[in-house]
């Protein structure tokens, strides 16, 4: 299994910003998905930047993307992963943002979305911390069942 992890965020590009939430995922699937190659990228906020760190990943099986789901003018990732995406994924998004409302009201306001394009699964975290460890607790579950499907082996 491929997985890459995206940080979507405009100060941690520059370096004006320590990048805690993309290791914190980055951890957890290396400690809970043995054998799964992980790859990590930080890249500024816009649809652009987005769209090309998808390309220097097409061969993952699951790309996670933290941060830039939010309403601040600047959080595009939501729509970069609707460009990328041939196929959208509501239920996973539906369901991440309904779990994490159960950690904090302000789940309110993500706006990530998932979806598919081809066999490769993208899911957009928040970009806190928390809500980046939470998330990727919730999608662990998904990740070989996922692939599976994807591949017409079904359940």
């Amino acid at each position: 299994m491929k997985l890459a992890v995206i940080t979507v965020s405009d100060r941690a590009a520059k370096g004006l910003y320590e990048d805690r939430s993309g290791p914190a995922i980055v951890a957890i699937l290396k400690a809970k998905v043995p054998g799964a190659l992980t790859e990590s990228e930080i890249v500024p906020d816009g649809i652009d930047s987005l769209l090309d760190a998808f390309a220097r990943h097409n061969d993952a099986d699951w790309i996670i993307t933290t941060g830039g789901t939010g309403p601040s003018p600047r959080d595009q990732t939501p729509e970069a992963t609707t460009h990328y995406c041939d196929r959208m994924l509501p239920g996973i998004a539906e369901y991440l943002r309904n779990s994490s409302l159960s950690q904090t009201p302000y789940a309110v306001f993500s706006r990530g979305v998932a979806g598919m394009r081809g066999t490769q699964f993208i899911v957009n975290f928040p970009g806190s911390v928390e809500a980046a460890k939470f998330c990727t607790d919730l999608l662990l579950q998904f990740l070989d069942h996922g692939i599976a499907m994807a591949q017409g082996k079904g359940h």
